[in-house]
């Protein structure tokens, strides 16, 4: 079951959930910045400077959430992003490594 942010238990990470995901461009690039950075890195959802408007940038970023790809965390009147490596690498080992090596 999800906790109070959306966020599900590694356990209930889908395979389905990820790969609907990863089916956006827009999303993979995020998940591609983020796996390209150093572990435990978080951003603000802004710092992707996505071209689309708030309100869908923010659509990506639930999708992401809830698929548990990623954890936002709440920084003031923003939210951070961060990868969920070791929990997606644990129930699919090496996507994230196929995701990174996608030709931009």
């Amino acid at each position: 079951m999800p906790d109070e942010d959306g966020h599900p238990a590694p356990e209930e990470i889908e395979l389905g959930a990820v790969l609907a995901a990863l089916a956006d461009p827009l999303r993979r690039r995020v998940v591609r910045d983020l796996a390209a950075a150093p572990q435990g890195t978080a951003r603000t959802c802004s710092s992707f400077a996505l071209p689309v408007s708030k309100a869908t940038t923010t659509h990506h970023f639930r999708v992401l959430r809830e698929a548990g790809l990623i954890r936002q965390v709440n920084r003031g009147n923003s939210r951070m992003a961060s990868l969920r490596r070791e929990d997606v690498e644990g129930r699919f080992p090496g996507l994230l490594a196929l995701v990174a090596a996608e030709a931009v």
